[in-house]
């Protein structure tokens, strides 16, 4: 019997500098999920076939400094998959890129937020359908958590159902079907890898009419949107 393991999708590469001090994407996603011997990472860029479905017990898409409307080969390939995930009932997260390649691979629309960049700590409200969501229930109507985006799922899937959302970013979470979930925010970042982002974003920041030092003064340890990975990694160990 072959064992299966939790696919982490990686999609990209965070600043070079950073990689050598924190890690890089996947590790930060590893690290949240737990239990790193059952973790198999794939990196989505290489030209190899995708994993076979039967050695999957759960996925997650990474983020990526890429942009989902670029439609790059390697990109239209793991949109192309997304769907057979989704057909066989097998975990899916998807996060920022992820989340919006998710949108898109099910007949949703990504676009450039027309507020431009949403980026340091901010406030995620769950809606109703949070509370019995398998992977959102029990958690506080209002949490803290990790962002840095300037595109965004501007039309939902039809099949989704909305999960979380904030005065900026109307599609902050969803779920399609059972047991895939897309969140435009970073479960997966921590105090010291948002600050770095900020740093490393100043005129972006500027640009949008933001002053960088506020929002690096901003940034706080976001525990309840972290836990989400770990959840995830238990409900794909036990489906």
């Amino acid at each position: 019997m072959k064992t299966k393991n939790i696919v982490i999708i990686k999609t990209g590469k965070t600043f070079p500098h950073m990689i050598s001090a924190l890690g890089d994407f996947e590790d930060w996603i590893a690290r949240g999920l737990g239990q790193a011997h059952d973790i198999q990472v794939v990196d989505a860029e290489q030209p190899k076939p995708l994993p076979s479905l039967d050695t999957v017990n759960g996925v997650v898409i990474a983020g990526s400094h890429a942009m989902v409307t670029q439609s790059l080969d390697w990109s239209l390939g793991l949109e192309a998959w997304i769907p057979k995930l989704i057909e066989r009932d097998i975990p899916l997260l998807g996060i920022c890129y992820g989340h919006q390649l998710i949108a898109r691979a099910m007949g949703g629309v990504v676009d450039y937020h027309p507020g431009g960049i949403e980026i340091g700590t901010t406030d995620i409200d769950l809606v109703a359908a949070g509370d019995t969501d398998l992977l959102f229930k029990n958690l506080p109507a209002r949490f803290k958590a990790h962002v840095i985006h300037s595109q965004t799922v501007i039309r939902l899937p039809e099949s989704a159902v909305l999960i979380a959302k904030n005065k900026f970013e109307p599609h902050h979470a969803f779920r399609i079907g059972s047991s895939a979930w897309g969140v435009q925010f970073h479960p997966e970042y921590d105090t010291a890898i948002e600050k770095a982002y900020v740093e490393n974003m100043t005129q972006a920041i500027l640009d949008s009419g933001q002053e960088p030092s506020q929002v690096l003064d901003r940034v706080e340890d976001t525990p309840i949107a972290a836990g989400l990975l770990k959840r995830f990694g238990t409900l794909a160990r036990q489906w």
